[in-house]
């Protein structure tokens, strides 16, 4: 798919007014007047390490994705929900190469690996919506901040070539969902982040272990040289060639268990694992225990051994959508529904419909039932209780 923006003229920003935050001007300080802020951590590095070369990482990543991507949107304003509308129909065929789901894959995937996710609206469609909307890579994305404080342009670099989307005008270009991140003004902080250092654990054990297997999975032991006076040392040719025999007939899981034949007073003292050197499976489950926390995805969904936080699978499969899937889609929906309302004219509210979760059905049904025995509430309060909106007359 090719990038939507080349070759595209910008029509002039609109003369709005503009209304500038107190506090802006001492971000615009902070940050430097139009310098380009660049996360502290490498993104490209993160998703290298942690999700291409982190099963856990990318496990916890994709679990959370395809979840959010799955949960059904509800459409609807103040007076009433939708079946039909053109937000609906933009989000069912987002791009000629992408559907919703796939749109929202990897819009929630790029805000769980860098903390910031990036939609580009194209052209214009019905009633002033985008014709088409692209989700771009966050590593390529950079802000430029105005000297209020607030975006004034985003940078989108590849392939040496730089395009500007102009954000002072109406509606915006740009759509930014980031993360919550206290020690930066235009960048999110991602769970990647905040799980780095159990990644290169997890990592390390992953190459210690690696290591060991081609090792025939445990220390050869030691060699010892007794010479005549039992003081000899083995001279550097001698060395070199014990070194390269044990290399060539004695190492690797093919030579596992073949006898060695020493000569010339060459001892084998074999050796074992301590208790110490055992724990490194067990440093190794910690670290992935804490990736998938930082993630918010319970072990036991991920098949992490551990201790049972959670009585069963179904407990944990709930707790994973109430506390992670769910908050996740409410923030991208509702940012995604105030900027489609900036291009419509008219505000409408995206939300997630619980009652299509499968895996909450039960907490539905039991808020049904609550709710319908409530005789002291009226039908409308009902309806605003279960997150509905108030029926209209007809």
């Amino acid at each position: 798919m090719g990038f939507s923006w080349f070759g595209r003229g910008n029509a002039p920003p609109v003369e709005t007014e503009v209304k500038a935050s107190a506090a802006g001007k001492v971000v615009a300080l902070a940050a430097g007047s139009g310098r380009v802020v660049w996360s502290a951590r490498d993104t490209v590095s993160l998703t290298r390490t942690g999700f291409a070369g982190n099963p856990v990482g990318f496990r916890a990543v994709r679990l959370i994705a395809e979840a959010a991507a799955a949960v059904p949107l509800i459409c609807q304003d103040r007076e009433r929900r939708y079946d039909i509308h053109p937000v609906l129909d933009l989000l069912r065929r987002p791009n000629p190469g992408q559907g919703r789901a796939e749109l929202f894959e990897a819009l929630f995937g790029q805000i769980l690996l860098s903390g910031n996710g990036y939609l580009e609206a194209v052209a214009e469609g019905p009633q002033g919506l985008p014709g088409e909307m692209h989700v771009l890579r966050s590593d390529r994305m950079a802000v430029v901040p105005g000297t209020d404080g607030w975006p004034e342009a985003y940078e989108y670099a590849v392939g040496g070539r730089k395009y500007r989307f102009d954000m002072r005008g109406s509606p915006d270009p740009i759509c930014h969902i980031r993360s919550f991140h206290p020690l930066d003004d235009h960048y999110g902080l991602s769970p990647m982040q905040a799980a780095a250092v159990a990644v290169d654990v997890h990592n390390s054990a992953s190459g210690w272990s690696k290591a060991l297997l081609d090792n025939a999975a445990r220390p050869s032991g030691a060699i010892v040289y007794k010479g005549a006076d039992g003081q000899g040392s083995l001279s550097a040719d001698q060395y070199d060639r014990l070194v390269t025999e044990m290399e060539m007939h004695h190492q690797g899981a093919r030579n596992a268990g073949r006898p060695m034949l020493l000569e010339g007073g060459l001892d084998w003292k074999p050796m074992g694992f301590s208790p110490s050197d055992m724990e490194f499976q067990e440093t190794k489950l910690a670290a992935a225990r804490e990736i998938a926390q930082a993630f918010g995805v319970p072990p036991m969904l991920m098949g992490i051994p551990g201790d049972a936080t959670y009585a069963n699978y179904a407990e944990a499969h709930r707790a994973f959508y109430r506390l992670t899937v769910l908050p996740l889609v409410s923030r991208v929906a509702s940012a995604v529904a105030w900027w489609l309302s900036e291009h419509l004219g008219t505000e409408i509210d995206l939300r997630p419909d619980p009652d299509q979760v499968p895996a909450l059905a039960e907490e539905r049904d039991q808020l049904w039932q609550r709710v319908g025995a409530a005789a002291f509430l009226s039908p409308g309060e009902k309806r605003a209780v279960l997150g509905l909106p108030p029926l209209t007359e007809g």
